[in-house]
Formats: structure tokens, C-alpha cells, sequence
């Protein structure tokens, strides 16, 4: 077994509950865990054998632009979309961060893990 991660996808979106944040939009990181059989692409070197990561980051894009209210409803989509496009993986997290959150303060970045 064996890991693929991409982290840091970045992503202009309109998720929140406030409408303001449905207009405004802000930034979104994805980070994504996939473990699955590497055993093959080891040994052949072929990317026939292993998870297309461009092919990834495309299902995790189209589901960064279906607006939603939660983190928590977006990284449940992008579970579900990624599991479904590749069968082969095992296991799976996925990590949002919400960029500067309107809380009221200062405050860095909110996240939601899911994983399955």
C-alpha cells in the first residue's frame, strides 16, 4: 500500500453560510490523502498503473465550484466524487481551509476533515 497526497490545492470559491460569502467568495486549500495499491506502479513505471493526480485535482476542482453552506458538505462531495472516479483507493481524507473566515477577528484559516 501506499499514499499519494496533494495539499495546498488552492481555489477561489463561494462557500459559507453568510450571503456574503456566497458573493465575495474567498480562498479554499484542499489538501488530499489517497492510499491505494502502488505495488504495480512501482515496478512498471508506467502511470497506467497508479492514480493520474492531474485527473485528481480535476474532480477536486469541479466540486470547489458547486457553492455549498459547509466545509463539511464540500469535503463530503470531493470523498465521495474522488472515491467514485477511482475505485482502486482504499482510503481517503480530505482537508478544507477556509483563508481569513469572516468570524470577526483575525483569524488565519478554518478546516474540516473527513475522511473515510
Amino acid at each position: 500500500m501506499g499514499k499519494i497526497l496533494l495539499e495546498g490545492m488552492e481555489f477561489y470559491a463561494y462557500h459559507g453560510h453568510y450571503k456574503e460569502e456566497q458573493i465575495i467568495g474567498t480562498k479554499f486549500i484542499v489538501d488530499l490523502e489517497m492510499v491505494f495499491e502502488t505495488v504495480h506502479a512501482e515496478y512498471s513505471d508506467h502511470l497506467d498503473d497508479t492514480i493520474n493526480y492531474q485527473e485528481v485535482y480535476l474532480v477536486v476542482k469541479k466540486e470547489m465550484e458547486v457553492n455549498a453552506h459547509l466545509l463539511e458538505s464540500v469535503a463530503r462531495r470531493i470523498l465521495d466524487s474522488v472515491m467514485q472516479s477511482f475505485p482502486q483507493v482504499k482510503a481517503i481524507q480530505v482537508k478544507i481551509s477556509k483563508v481569513n473566515p469572516p468570524l470577526g477577528g483575525k483569524v488565519k484559516q478554518v478546516c474540516c476533515i473527513l475522511a473515510n
